[in-house]
């Protein structure tokens, strides 16, 4: 079960001291609701600091897991470890705290339109390694601005915000900036699938190799209407399920991503499970995607893979 470093809690645990519960609830249904019914049309979401650390107290466990989960893969198909990192559209920096757990970086960037999100996300990095806490923050919007190189350039659940007519200018803007690896993480919806399928088109005419979560094969072989997605289950805090409105100890955040690179992936995966195993006396039917296309599998307990299997799941290498 996924969570996040101590430090990130702790940090966040002081953020939000002697902020009325009540009403970091109301702030933290109506963001959620916002995020609900306004994406896609990229208007702006929050511009209250009391907002923003509502927001990171509701979403970064669950931002954070899914960054880490798409980057931890991402980099052991690629073979990279890079150094330096653009974060765009950070929000609270949820994403850079997961690559910061998972490489030494030596420099960060986070770019962030809003100010309230700025506030709060280097508020908390200052709890951070040396890296994250010395992170530069600065005011900027992919439609309008430039971005800085980094070799690695992560986008979180930052292009299905913009508006349509902007997703593949934005996508192109942080293709260019990655010196080594570009990383998309979107919801995992049909919408947020159908984003990364259109960069991963746009992107792979520009040169760029598909590292994760693929197979190597030339093209998306999922039938138009169809799409697949990825989950990873967040422990929740006695606040966080007060924000949320729930009391399960646990949620299951979806999400879509897709990592590229500038250079041939040194280990990309043969073949990766896209529904939940069908599970028969013997028997474990699985439905892959592979570098041949989407296909159905079968394996007995006589199979060398049985042992593997009985505990694979959807969204597992294979």
């Amino acid at each position: 079960m996924a969570q996040m470093p101590q430090a990130l809690q702790q940090a966040l645990e002081r953020e939000l001291t002697g902020r009325d519960a009540r009403q970091m609830e109301r702030d933290a249904a109506a963001i959620s609701e916002r995020y609900r019914t306004k994406t896609g049309e990229g208007r702006r979401l929050l511009t209250r600091r009391d907002e923003a650390a509502a927001y990171a107290a509701a979403r970064m466990p669950a931002t954070y897991a899914a960054a880490w989960a798409a980057l931890s893969e991402a980099l052991a198909c690629a073979g990279i470890e890079p150094k330096t990192l653009l974060d765009v559209g950070a929000g609270t920096g949820a994403a850079s705290w997961a690559a910061g757990d998972l490489l030494e970086l030596t420099r960060v960037t986070c770019m962030e339109r809003e100010e309230a999100m700025r506030a709060v996300g280097s508020s908390l990095m200052r709890a951070g390694s040396d890296a994250l806490s010395g992170a530069q923050w600065i005011s900027g919007d992919i439609t309008a601005d430039a971005l800085e190189p980094a070799e690695l350039v992560v986008e979180g659940y930052m292009l299905c915000e913009l508006a349509a007519d902007a997703r593949m200018a934005a996508a192109r803007k942080i293709w260019q900036a990655a010196e080594k690896m570009a990383l998309f993480i979107e919801p995992g919806t049909p919408q947020g699938f159908a984003n990364l399928a259109c960069v991963r088109r746009e992107l792979a005419c520009l040169g760029a190799h598909v590292a994760a979560p693929c197979p190597e094969n030339e093209s998306c072989p999922m039938a138009e209407g169809d799409w697949c997605h990825f989950a990873v289950r967040v422990q929740r805090t006695r606040l966080h399920k007060a924000l949320k409105g729930g009391d399960a100890p646990f949620e299951d955040e979806k999400f879509c991503y897709l990592a590229l690179t500038k250079e041939r992936p040194k280990s990309v995966c043969e073949a990766r499970v896209l529904r939940h195993p069908q599970i028969a006396p013997g028997r474990i039917g699985l439905t892959l995607c592979t570098a041949e296309g989407i296909v159905g599998k079968s394996v007995t307990k006589k199979d060398a893979l049985w042992k593997r299997v009985r505990k694979i799941g959807a969204g597992d290498a294979l």
